[in-house]
């Protein structure tokens, strides 16, 4: 069976991690394998949303420590292969975020370590009341440092240093407070409450969306002044596509619009 498996209906491509014996861990093939899926889905117009989720009891639990403790005994140490782990990492949760189509995170049980920087990396996520989120490194020695950049840019500086030193873990109720997902709903639900999520999103027109999640990304490392001349540029772009101006007429004459893509 594949390690990630991928089924596409209605416009949504579901990545299901399939390592659940391993807690689906963030191992040298999963990390090639979602690394192949993202290269085919920024080439994919057919696709308007991408949904992942874990196979079996836990969403992922990092990176897997079997393989990095195999890695120190080469000459180095490890250094090579640590040094390119982080490496294929940090392109796969940038690659998330630089794919035309928003990506959610479809969350049960547990999302530790590398699993949190995953949930934190998608654009959007749904979480089974009970999850539990933690960048708990520090609990065995190591600091998740390549986690913190993704969660600190999405709860605030204070928690997410809590989190980062304690190794603690959060249930999804407060990840939902803090902003590290979208909303916690009962574990029978989620499948359904994030597919209505997925559904919405791919009802939409997919290049507005795309335009506007590249926006979304690029003006938040702007200040204020450049990110209102950015912006404005890319809404002008945007009200110059055909199936815009197809959405505003019909928008006007109160009929569905009838978008070529």
């Amino acid at each position: 069976m594949a390690i990630l498996l991928r089924e596409d209906a209605g416009g949504i491509a579901r990545l299901t991690m399939n390592a659940p014996e391993r807690m689906n861990a963030l191992s040298n093939a999963m990390l090639a394998a979602l690394q192949a899926q993202i290269d085919s889905l920024k080439e994919d117009t057919s696709v308007r949303a991408v949904v992942i989720r874990g196979a079996g009891k836990g969403f992922c639990g990092g990176h897997d420590i079997k393989e990095m403790t195999a890695a120190r005994q080469s000459e180095d140490g490890g250094k090579a292969a640590f040094q390119d782990l982080f490496a294929r990492c940090t392109s796969v949760m940038l690659g998330l975020q630089a794919l035309p189509q928003p990506v959610i995170a479809q969350v049960q049980g547990v999302a530790a370590a590398a699993g949190c920087q995953l949930v934190a990396s998608c654009d959007l996520a749904v979480a089974a009341e009970g999850t539990r989120f933690g960048v708990n490194g520090v609990n065995i020695g190591l600091f998740c440092s390549t986690p913190m950049v993704a969660l600190t840019r999405n709860i605030p500086r204070k928690q997410a240093f809590e989190m980062l030193t304690t190794g603690g873990m959060i249930d999804a109720a407060r990840a939902a407070e803090l902003g590290l997902i979208n909303r916690a709903v009962p574990a029978q639900d989620l499948e359904s409450e994030t597919g209505k999520l997925a559904e919405t999103l791919a009802a939409k027109l997919g290049t507005a969306v795309s335009i506007g999640k590249r926006a979304f990304y690029e003006q938040l490392q702007m200040p204020a002044d450049e990110a209102y001349a950015y912006t404005s540029e890319v809404i002008v772009w945007n009200l110059l596509n055909k199936d815009t101006a197809e959405g505003m007429e019909a928008f006007l004459e109160k009929r569905p619009p009838a978008w070529k893509k």
